[in-house]
């Protein structure tokens, strides 16, 4: 037992540096989100020696600039360039004002594990996934200090969930309900567990992984369906007297609320759902469904008939130890504001509707 941070409490802070505007240090290189840094330190960082962005190969198509490191590009900065144009190519807010961005250059040649674990980081603190990299051979004292591998390792590792705290909460689908809040390891967010009734542990529940959605569960917005599946799925296990639902802080295919507004605004200029996410740098979803086996476990439920119309759900379950004994539909009604959101759900991330 130590007080000096382990790998895993490092990166946790490594990911709040980055969302304060704070730069960090992979490996040989001084990185910061472009989306929290600010002037000064962007000034300060510049001194230090030649800067460069690092961008998604998403992002990189949609500037049309070349990739040479598969799954990023290196974009060499212009002597000219300011915060204001480091935010133009990490943003895609304003692409169709200003479409024509470059020419830009990008590098090609030695080591971009330090960008890669700049991006990942990036995305874990739900930023937009642009970083800026400054190569030095020292950087100032105090900074949180990773190692690239290490820090992709260990950003890939499923998170250890922790019951912190349950109490009986009745609600208006079903009045015998607990609540069980679980907390990972790694520093990130929260997730809950509503468990109805008192389901066996020893044969398959009725369970749902539900992604919070802000938007649909709270403000009951029609662009998407989240919302009616919700309260679809709360009922269905009042019905049936038991079940469990896992609320997954998920928010916007885990991208998180504020680039789900972006990616809004961006389907207000014509892109779908997935486009959308391509052209702000991510995948087409982000989220990472072990957390809900890793919940189930902690629960004592080791086989579910899970409630979802995604197959990759049920594939996410089953690869992490939890069976899945039956899919149970779940189709809600479309209105005129989600047809085309659901169709392409259907389309292009593969769900049955």
């Amino acid at each position: 037992m130590t007080l000096i941070p382990t790998l895993t409490e490092t990166v946790s802070r490594a990911r709040t540096d980055l969302r304060m505007g704070l730069p960090v240090v992979i490996g040989a290189a001084l990185v910061a989100a472009v989306e929290t840094l600010s002037p000064d330190r962007l000034a300060l960082m510049r001194m230090l020696g030649p800067a460069h962005l690092a961008i998604t190969s998403w992002r990189a198509e949609t500037l049309k600039a070349r990739v040479y490191d598969n799954d990023l590009s290196r974009i060499e900065l212009p002597p000219e360039a300011d915060l204001r144009w480091l935010r133009s190519i990490a943003d895609p807010a304003g692409d169709l004002m200003t479409p024509m961005k470059g020419p830009l250059k990008s590098l090609r040649g030695g080591d971009a594990a330090a960008e890669r674990a700049a991006i990942a980081l990036a995305k874990s603190a739900q930023l937009l996934p642009a970083v800026l990299v400054v190569p030095v051979e020292s950087s100032p004292e105090g900074l949180t200090r990773l190692s690239p591998g290490p820090a992709l390792e260990q950003l890939a590792t499923e998170a250890a969930m922790a019951p912190v705290a349950a109490a009986r909460l009745p609600l208006l689908s079903a009045e015998n309900s607990k609540l069980h809040i679980f907390r990972p390891n790694d520093g990130a967010s929260e997730h809950y567990a509503v468990e109805i009734g008192q389901p066996s542990r020893d044969k398959p529940v009725l369970a749902r992984l539900h992604s919070a959605c802000f938007t649909g569960d709270v403000l009951g917005s029609l662009k998407c369906d989240c919302g009616p599946q919700l309260h679809a799925a709360l009922g269905a296990m009042g019905t049936a007297g038991e079940g469990v639902l896992l609320y997954l802080n998920q928010e916007g295919r885990g991208i998180g609320l504020a680039n789900k507004m972006r990616a809004y605004a961006l389907q207000n200029q014509g892109f779908d759902t997935v486009e959308a996410n391509h052209r702000l740098g991510f995948e087409d979803d982000e989220r990472d469904f072990r957390i809900g086996a890793g919940i189930l476990r902690e629960m004592g439920f080791g086989s579910v008939r899970l409630m979802t119309n995604n197959p990759r759900k049920v594939a996410m379950l089953e690869g992490h130890g939890i069976a899945v004994a039956e899919r149970v539909p779940l189709i809600t009604p479309r209105n005129r504001h989600n047809t085309n959101y659901l169709d392409i759900k259907a389309q292009k991330s593969g769900h049955l509707l």
